[in-house]
This record gives C-alpha cells, structure tokens and sequence, in this order.
C-alpha cells in the first residue's frame, strides 16, 4: 500500500456544523486501520484513494452458497452507541460488473453491513445494501442509472440498531434501510470499502468523511407492546 500523506481530516470541514446542524464530532483518518490492504491507496487530506484488486469481496452463503471474505475495509473502533458516519464516494472509473464501493461496518466475517452502488452494465447499477448476520448475507437494491458517479451515504447507530442513507448531494438523505446487527453492540469498527468481485480493478475515491451526533432520531411514534 502506498501512502502519500497521513493525518487528520480537514479541519475547517470538522470544525464547520454539517449542512443540517448536527453537532460533528473529531474523527481522525490516522485512527483507521486496513483489514486487508487494498491494490494500493494514497491519502491526502480527507480523501482517501483505493484502487482494488481483483476477485475480492464480501458475501455469506445465502442464495449463491458461496462466501467471499476478502475485500479490503478501512475502518475506525468506538464504543459510542450514537452517532452518524457520512462519506462521499466516487467511482467514475468503476466499469467492470460488480465494481462497488460504499460505507461498511465490518465486525468479522460472519457480521457485517455494507452499502454501495455496484456497476452493472452500461445502461443501469445497483444501489443497494447487505445486513450479514450469524454468516448469511441479504442483498437489498435498487436499479439506478449508469450515468451516477458519486454518492453519499450516512450510517447511524443507536446501540445495536442501524440506519443507512444515501444522497446525491450530501444534504437530503434518503432511507435505504433500518437494521439490526445480533453483535453490534459495544465496540465497534466502521468506515469504507471498495472491491472488484470479478476479474476488474478500479478507483475509488472518498472524501468529507464526518462524524457527527446521531442523525437518525429516536422512535417517537408507536409506543412497543
């Protein structure tokens, strides 16, 4: 892996209120960590530059009985049990099916979450989502058009329940999913992936990563049984 530079992310931009004044937390990229290092990555800043090696993924068991367990995710540890994790992909040199990156929480191989556009063909990707617990994965997606070369997404945690969001402009999120992870309570890692299923490499690149107090608020409807 080579890396240009290391440090902390921009500090106007932590410093500065988010778009919709929630409170942004000191997230440090010198405090993520590689499982399993990438074709290579150079960071600069608050923009973090992957470039994938072939035949890696992450994928349990269900429906294609396979498991795939080697894509490379560049994460960060808490234990804060509420908070939101916002990212600006891009991946304008995806172009091979199955070419993805997105915002992961990587527990271990059998209990993980992760949410990116995958390339399909010319015409359409997929936007989608995976919740993989106990080693079996779902896949929840919708078909967006080919012409989209970036996205935001937000990842939000109260205690072990999760919310993700994409944008296409990093102010009004839409809901992709709500989820519950059997062992994401406590300590955790999350942060970003970029993988080539198939015989493809490409770059990915992220930027405005942000921590901030949690965007996803509590339940005030329906009270439980």
């Amino acid at each position: 892996m080579v890396v240009t530079s290391c440090g902390n992310a921009d500090k106007n931009r932590q410093d500065a209120a988010d778009p919709q004044n929630h409170k942004v937390m000191t997230l440090n990229i010198g405090d993520f960590k590689w499982t399993r290092e990438p074709g290579s990555c150079t960071i600069n800043g608050d923009t973090v530059t992957v470039v994938t090696k072939p035949h890696t993924d992450l994928w349990q068991r269900t429906y294609y009985h396979f498991r795939n367990d080697n894509a490379p995710v560049f994460q960060m540890e808490t234990d804060e049990p509420y908070f939101s994790f916002v990212v600006k992909t891009d991946f304008s040199d995806s172009h091979h099916r199955f070419d993805q990156c997105g915002v992961v929480m990587y527990l271990d191989s059998d209990n993980w979450l992760k949410a990116s556009v995958e390339y399909e063909n010319s015409e359409y990707q997929h936007l989608g989502s995976v919740v993989t617990n106990g080693g079996y994965s779902d896949w929840a997606t919708t078909a967006i058009d080919a012409s989209v070369k970036t996205m935001w997404y937000r990842l939000s945690r109260r205690e072990d329940d999760f919310c993700i969001e994409c944008s296409a402009d990093g102010r009004q999120f839409s809901q992709m999913r709500v989820c519950h992870l059997s062992k994401g309570g406590g300590k955790i890692q999350f942060g970003i992936y970029a993988c080539s299923p198939e015989e493809s490499t490409f770059k990915a690149v992220f930027t405005d990563m942000q921590l901030t107090e949690c965007a996803w608020k509590a339940h005030d409807g329906q009270q439980p049984d």
